[in-house]
């Protein structure tokens, strides 16, 4: 366990020596971009991009067969494990 906490520190530690603005260790992705959802289209658009996530990961093979997703409310007649509010 030790090791692995010394490899996992020095991934981080690498990863903020390239970033300018951090003094030591880096966790989070660098490169975050906000996007304004102005239209329904782009937030059409950012719901299908977040309902893609768990088939991109390898964790379903279908947007609807993630338990912990919304895509069943949006893609099916069945409702899933929350009561949605449509956007």
């Amino acid at each position: 366990m030790a090791a692995y906490l010394r490899q996992t520190e020095g991934i981080f530690k690498k990863a903020g020596e390239k970033n300018n603005r951090n003094n030591e260790y880096q966790f989070w992705q660098q490169d975050n971009h906000p996007v304004q959802c102005d239209t329904n289209d782009t937030l059409d658009s950012r719901v299908n991009y977040l309902h893609e996530n768990p088939v991109r990961a390898g964790l379903v093979r279908n947007v609807q067969d993630y338990v912990y997703s919304s895509a069943i409310d949006y893609y099916t007649e069945e409702k899933g494990l929350l009561e949605m509010d449509f956007v």
